[in-house]
């Protein structure tokens, strides 16, 4: 494709040699340059794309898009616009065919439960014989293909180009998680949705946005800018449920358990075995288990129904569905009946959450172990207060490393520590060793204890000092209970 017909309906500040030229490839990324690639400098929260134009030209670059002219003396095209993050998702969809107009893109956002409503609609839809793709946390789906998920939203060209894979493969529609740096980093933009969904909002990401008003207007942006032929599904027993939806011109629609709604919920039966629901005059059993896990099914039912599944179809298939890998996950120590439960909740709503669920099970003998630390590089407010969750909500809670990244592992727990009131410090153990923190809880715990593994889930994983080792929460559990009962 040619430069000036990327360009088309993009607003330019100055522009200098041929756009009559063919664009072979476009990139942010300096590294992936060859002949004939289209260089975006963007800005980024730690490096600064315009410091790599040089770079880029040497690797043959055959044009530039930047914000500020390039000081390198070049023969290479250059076109200076206000915001390339902005542009490279436009440019990024327009150069690989506009996907995301050939078939109907969902976005699911909110603070918990994005990765199981995503998945939950793709699995619907597939076993409705729907060609259907995933975009998500744990994987990305095309077709029944699963590919490697390095980011909850991948940038803007890397997303454009597998929305385009997916059209190829003849996917009808697509279901994807939008995070909030997605959101706010524009890496959505370009992109046609034909709907959006709403979890929830709690305490998160203020590492990136620095107050809790900020992230509640980010995720509020990306309903902002739904096209009025578009849906909105939102979680209106959410204190900011309506708030998401009061400026968006699409078709409003909400879901709720305790207040008014459209799509009315109501927990008939809450236990290990799933949950009983009445879901607009309707008693259906599902599988998933949890009563956050009811707000989920109703937000995957709501859009179910707003595009144009019947309303018995949609409850008999999702009776029958799992969630997402690393949610919730039960597993059992075969002697002594210890159960072990792996999730990903990383923030203090969602340990307050899974922690309620699992009370509800337990009968009055039963004690509650609690194995939980903090990523690193992230959030630090969020530290004391998953802290004092865990504590008031377990018998026994172990503090361990998560993702350290660049921190001192020893650090984060300090940061957590904080959290522990005086009348619970008797409850606490720090293990920075992950594998020995979960052998330790199996080792304390007693017939038909109860082991909650959180902040992982389906992570394969840990990243210390900038470097990657695997390490999978799930695997561990079964290793350890597989040793400790020979």
């Amino acid at each position: 494709m040619k430069l000036n017909q990327l360009l088309q309906g993009i607003s330019t500040i100055a522009v200098q040699g041929s756009t009559d030229i063919i664009i072979r490839s476009i990139t942010t990324d300096s590294r992936q340059v060859k002949g004939g690639t289209l260089f975006i400098a963007v800005r980024g929260t730690r490096l600064d794309g315009h410091a790599f134009i040089e770079k880029a030209i040497e690797a043959g670059a055959i044009a530039v898009l930047c914000e500020e002219k390039p000081n390198v003396v070049s023969t290479t095209a250059w076109v200076q616009v206000d915001n390339t993050a902005i542009i490279a998702g436009k440019l990024a969809a327009c150069f690989f065919g506009e996907p995301s107009t050939f078939m109907k893109v969902i976005g699911v956002t909110g603070t918990n439960g994005k990765t199981t409503i995503a998945t939950l609609l793709y699995k619907l839809f597939t076993s409705r014989g729907y060609t259907c793709g995933l975009i998500s946390t744990v994987e990305n789906r095309i077709g029944k293909v699963s590919i490697a998920s390095t980011h909850t939203t991948p940038d803007p060209i890397a997303l454009q180009a597998l929305l385009s894979e997916m059209k190829q493969a003849g996917c009808t529609h697509v279901f994807m998680e939008v995070s909030s740096h997605a959101i706010h980093q524009h890496r959505i933009a370009g992109l046609l949705f034909a709907g959006g969904v709403f979890s929830n909002i709690t305490h998160d990401h203020l590492d990136y946005h620095q107050t809790f008003e900020a992230y509640v207007e980010v995720k509020k942006s990306f309903f902002d800018h739904l096209s009025a032929q578009a849906f909105a599904v939102s979680n209106a027993d959410d204190k900011r449920g309506k708030i998401m939806l009061q400026d968006t011109p699409a078709k409003k629609i909400y879901y709720a358990l305790k207040t008014m709604a459209h799509h009315k919920g109501k927990i008939l039966e809450n236990s290990l075995t799933g949950l009983q629901l009445d879901i607009d005059n309707v008693q259906v059993h599902f599988r998933l288990i949890g009563s956050f896990n009811a707000y989920n099914l109703l937000a995957v039912y709501a859009a179910a129904l707003a595009l144009g599944l019947e309303k018995t179809a949609a409850l008999t298939t999702l009776s029958e569905l799992m969630g997402a890998p690393g949610r919730f996950e039960c597993m059992a120590s075969p002697i002594e009946n210890i159960m072990v439960i792996v999730d990903y909740a990383h923030t203090p709503d969602a340990l307050l959450n899974v922690l309620s669920t699992i009370k509800q099970f337990r009968k009055p003998n039963q004690l509650i172990t609690t194995v939980t630390g903090c990523g690193g590089d992230r959030d630090k407010t969020k530290r004391p207060l998953m802290a004092a969750v865990v504590c008031a909500h377990s018998d026994r809670v172990i503090f361990t490393s998560d993702n350290p990244r660049s921190e001192d592992p020893a650090a984060i727990l300090g940061d957590m520590e904080l959290g522990i009131p005086a009348a619970d410090r008797k409850k606490y153990i720090p293990i920075l060793n992950r594998g020995e923190a979960i052998k330790t809880a199996l080792v304390l715990s007693r017939q038909q204890d109860i082991i909650l593994v959180a902040g992982k889930g389906h992570e394969t994983y840990q990243e210390v000092k900038g470097v990657r080792e695997y390490f999978d929460d799930r695997e561990t559990v079964r290793n350890w209970i597989n040793k400790l009962s020979k």
